[in-house]
């Protein structure tokens, strides 16, 4: 097996204003010159979510490779883009950047362009937003007696911005009624998993009480950016919990991320009534409110390094349809291809969305999930077999466009259909 980096971390971004591109989706925070204008009602609607590994090591530099078209991994990533369609579409690990500069230059040089014989894809509306990854602190929250430098900041992160995630949708974004919920304090959860310092007596002190006045919960963001569609919206609840891993006996990240993916868990189960957006509202989703959640939970239900029990804060939740699942051969090949520690998995391995090294391995990272009211027509992860002649967009390490697989669902809305375009 190839010697390669553990594993890529999550982490986003900081600042300014949300974006949603076009200006005609609506008011509130959002703004951007966007194009092109909202899609029919007719047949299925596809859901995605993608970590695309578009980060980069400094601030600026991926505006500089989406600047023009030509930079390789942009396009496999695109292209895996154009090949699955998505019409609402989850990317993470895409470095934020001010009014939206980065997701408009990736639309307009990328996605509309088509690659290798695929169709260009249009994404008239995008939704960026502030998030927590980058940001410093002002603490010492690592606790090795020095302040500064990613660990220090709210989520883990060189430069404010670096891995942020960006939302891309056929179908118009109600912005007056997106609620992020970056600045929740974790401490405010309740039962909440707070780290304990294993050298003291006292019961969960790694932060100190100043620390947890200002420690929060989500390493990047929540976001529930509502989606018109026909005559229905609906909510897609998109984050990037951190890695389970990169700290030390404590397990703060292992911690962190169960209790981010609790906050959906919550959020859609009507047990939200401590948390507070961004603006200041509280409570969870609507009951009966049409929902799914996509991101990179960076949690597998039985393998890798998550805390046991953690993916199934969504996955055994009544509130979620889970019965159908998406899977790939590719996966299963892959497994076998990389041997190790995937042939001791519990997992099934057509289940990975993930090519990590040892440990953890090929694991299950990434998700999208629907309310339990909707039906899930179809469902796969992008990752063909080395026979197929779309294998070289996956490829092995190193990535021709990222570690992880896309992911999608096609659903049945119950009051309005998508596109007629589905296979």
């Amino acid at each position: 097996m190839t010697s390669r980096p553990t594993r890529s971390l999550a982490v986003a971004a900081v600042a300014t204003l949300a974006l949603v591109s076009p200006a005609a989706a609506g008011g509130g925070h959002g703004h951007g010159g966007g194009h092109g204008g909202g899609h029919g009602p007719k047949g299925d609607v596809r859901f995605s979510t993608f970590n695309a590994s578009l980060n980069r090591a400094t601030a600026g530099a991926l505006v500089s490779d989406l600047s023009t078209p030509g930079n390789a991994q942009a396009a496999a990533v695109a292209e895996t883009i154009q090949r699955t369609d998505p019409d609402v579409l989850l990317v993470n690990e895409f470095d934020y950047v001010a009014d939206g500069e980065a997701a408009e230059l990736f639309r307009e040089n990328y996605l509309e362009v088509g690659h290798n014989g695929a169709a260009p894809v249009d994404y008239p509306y995008y939704y960026v937003a502030p998030v927590n990854t980058g940001v410093p602190s002002g603490f010492d929250l690592d606790n090795n007696g020095s302040v500064g430098g990613g660990n220090d900041a709210f989520g883990f992160g060189e430069f404010p911005g670096q891995y942020g995630m960006v939302v891309y949708s056929k179908f118009p974004i109600d912005t007056d009624e997106v609620r992020t919920f970056q600045n929740f304090l974790w401490k405010d959860m309740p039962g909440a998993k707070l780290p304990d310092d294993p050298a003291t007596p006292a019961p969960a002190d790694w932060y100190s009480p100043a620390e947890l006045d200002v420690v929060r919960l989500s390493s990047k963001s929540h976001w529930d950016v509502p989606i018109r569609i026909g005559r229905e919206t609906v909510h897609f609840l998109v984050s990037h919990p951190t890695p389970p891993v990169f700290d030390g006996p404590e397990d703060r990240n292992g911690l962190r991320n169960r209790d981010e993916i609790r906050l959906w868990a919550d959020y859609v189960r009507d047990r939200a009534d401590y948390l507070y957006d961004d603006e200041g509202e509280r409570g969870g989703l609507r009951r009966g409110s049409s929902f799914v959640i996509a991101g990179d939970q960076n949690s597998d239900p039985l393998d890798g390094d998550s805390l046991a029990g953690s993916a199934q804060q969504l996955l055994d939740n009544p509130a979620i349809n889970t019965r159908v699942t998406p899977t790939s051969d590719g996966a299963v090949e892959a497994s076998e291809r990389d041997g190790g520690v995937n042939l001791t998995h519990l997992g099934d391995p057509a289940l990975d969305t993930a090519d990590f090294a040892e440990p953890p391995g090929n694991i299950r990272a990434d998700y999208v999930l629907p309310d339990r009211a909707t039906r899930i027509t179809d469902a796969g992860v992008f990752w063909p077999e080395s026979t197929d002649p779309l294998f070289r967009l996956v490829g092995t390490y190193p990535f021709p466009a990222s570690d992880h697989r896309l992911v999608w669902i096609d659903v049945q809305l119950s009051r309005s259909h998508g596109h007629p375009h589905r296979r």
